[in-house]
């Protein structure tokens, strides 16, 4: 087939095509009935527009119209919105109905309502019904509800108020006082009756006489008799009074008292005996205050326990101390021990041997007494020890000092601090801030400086330090030593917690550099002395060498830095 016989059939096809579609809208209008086509629940409607009908679901119902018309639920929206406040919304197959809640009614009367008339819930007045509270209650309306209290003379029972009857049987109930309160030494003559206003009336004892007063007393609201004021004494007038003291027992010519809580008795007679003349013998009984056997416990000085014993003079009390001490920067530390002390005395002291920087739980018992107090105490940072050094006095550029440190303080020391000070006329150095640790001091003394320091974890027992070596101890350079100079070694130990700091110095070593050229002449020049002259200077070496490695003890060897001594160390 030519390309022109393609072309004549495709142009014969278009326009069948044509022909069909103009024809098919006609024919499927007159085929298809859309109202036929209307779910159940669905009403058929003309278009807004004029072109034809279409299915709409009718009210209370969603969907297309055709397929599916299902319920609308015009609850989900909220009772309070689409029936008003107080409601609860029912919905139901298509639309839905209100209903208000428990204390509350609709404005029409009707147990059911659609709020499309106005129709809305309010409150219900319970108060209007008699008896809603009981006998003796008193009704308040509230939105929505009510509740009760009780009259005046009556009681709740089963509750509290308010309240509401209906809920745990809760009532009000007559009050009844009961039987009256005797007064002291008084008889009860009449009573109208124990209820709410009721009158009890009272008279004095065979042989007490009325002195003043009113006899009565009357039952009140809350349940309990008024107080009367009745006045009866004994013929020999009124009871006596001691100081802390009650009656416990009394009849027309004896009584008998007791210290009243709080208060022992200190010797005494505890009887007051009406006499024949009219006149009481009074009980000469003495009421002390009770006090715990160990009173006014307080830590002095952070070490001293000082207290008051409280006891009779003539006793012995023994005191047990039991101390225990921990840290919170050392878990595995324990400190505990024990001390007593036997006295008669009532101003005790007993010190301690508490450690620095520890929490401490102390308790003391007094053993007759049964009794134990207990105190809590935090020792605070001390000034260390002095670290135990034996003076002495080198010629070498390189000196090794040797440092002995005691098991006991290795606790208290945080680092030591080595210092050398050239030898000037007169040395100062101020042990509680030395110069070369403020750097606005270094023009005043440019030649003092820290040459170590040497934390106490790294270190043992005993310490061989060598001055001089060229590493860095702590952060500080340890230069070498120039030859030909003399130095001062201050050796500087330091205790620090938190934001406390406490020092003790002590002066280590003088030494002396000389220099290698001067060294080497010296020995050539002492390996041509005799044998005789070599044996009498290793005699005199031997009787310097004990003399120096003395422990120093000069008044300078060891200063303190704290606020009550001079820190500053003076070497001539």
């Amino acid at each position: 087939m030519n390309g022109r016989n393609r072309r004549m059939m495709m142009m014969e096809l278009n326009v069948f095509l044509l022909l069909v579609l103009s024809v098919v809208p006609a024919w499927s209008q007159a085929v298809l009935d859309v109202c036929a086509t209307c779910h159940p629940n669905a009403t058929c409607e003309d278009k807004p527009d004029g072109s034809g009908k279409v299915c709409n679901c009718n009210y209370g119902f969603v969907g297309n119209g055709r397929t599916h018309c299902q319920d609308k639920d015009e609850c989900q929206i909220g009772a309070s919105k689409i029936c008003g406040q107080h409601t609860t919304c029912h919905n139901t197959y298509g639309s839905y109905y209100c209903t208000c809640l428990s204390g509350y009614r609709p404005s029409n009367n009707m147990a059911v309502f659609i709020p499309n008339d106005g129709t809305h819930c309010r409150d219900i007045d319970e108060c209007k019904i008699t008896g809603q509270c009981g006998e003796g209650g008193q009704c308040r309306n509230l939105e929505g509800s009510f509740d009760c209290s009780c009259q005046i003379g009556y009681r709740v029972h089963n509750g509290a108020e308010p309240f509401r009857p209906q809920r745990g049987g809760a009532a009000c109930k007559v009050v009844d006082c009961g039987p009256p309160v005797l007064v002291e030494d008084s008889v009860l003559l009449s009573i109208t009756f124990t209820t709410y206003g009721g009158v009890a009336r009272f008279g004095c004892e065979e042989g007490f006489v009325w002195r003043r007063g009113d006899n009565s007393s009357v039952c009140g609201a809350d349940g309990s008799w008024s107080e009367s004021s009745l006045v009866c004494e004994a013929k020999c007038g009124p009871v006596p009074f001691l100081a802390h003291s009650e009656v416990v027992w009394h009849n027309r010519s004896v009584v008998i008292h007791r210290c009243v809580a709080g208060y022992h008795s200190w010797r005494g007679a505890n009887a007051s005996v009406c006499s024949g003349s009219g006149l009481w013998l009074r009980a000469t009984l003495n009421c002390i205050e009770i006090k715990p056997p160990v009173n006014q416990l307080t830590l002095y000085n952070g070490n001293c326990l000082k207290w008051k014993a409280e006891k009779f003079e003539e006793d012995t009390e023994l005191y047990k101390v039991v101390y225990l001490g921990s840290r919170d920067y050392q878990r595995s530390f324990l400190d505990k021990g024990r001390r007593q002390l036997s006295s008669k005395g009532d101003r005790l002291i007993i010190c301690l041997r508490l450690l620095p920087l520890t929490n401490y739980s102390i308790s003391i018992t007094a053993v007759a007494a049964r009794f134990t107090a207990t105190i809590t105490a935090n020792t605070s940072l001390t000034v260390p020890p002095a670290p135990v050094v034996h003076y002495t006095e080198l010629e070498t550029p390189v000196p090794t000092l040797r440092l002995k440190r005691s098991p006991n303080t290795l606790d208290p020391i945080s680092f030591y601090q080595i210092f050398v000070l050239p030898v000037e006329e007169l040395v100062v150095f101020d042990c509680s801030s030395p110069a070369s640790l403020d750097p606005s001091s270094r023009a005043e003394s440019p030649a003092e400086y820290l040459t170590a320091q040497l934390g106490v974890q790294s270190l043992g027992a005993e310490v061989n330090f060598t001055v001089g070596d060229g590493v860095l101890y702590g952060g500080f350079y340890n230069a070498p030593l120039q030859s030909g100079n003399t130095y001062f070694i201050v050796l500087r130990v330091v205790s620090r917690w938190k934001t406390m700091s406490r020092s003790c110095c002590v002066l280590w070593a003088k030494v002396a550099g000389t220099s290698y050229i001067l060294r080497v002449s010296s020995l050539c020049a002492a390996a041509s002395i005799a044998a005789v002259a070599m044996v009498l200077l290793a005699a005199y070496r031997l009787s310097w060498c004990v003399n120096r490695t003395q422990p120093f003890s000069g008044p300078l060897a060891s200063v303190h830095s704290d606020k009550y001594n001079d820190s500053k160390l003076y070497i001539l």
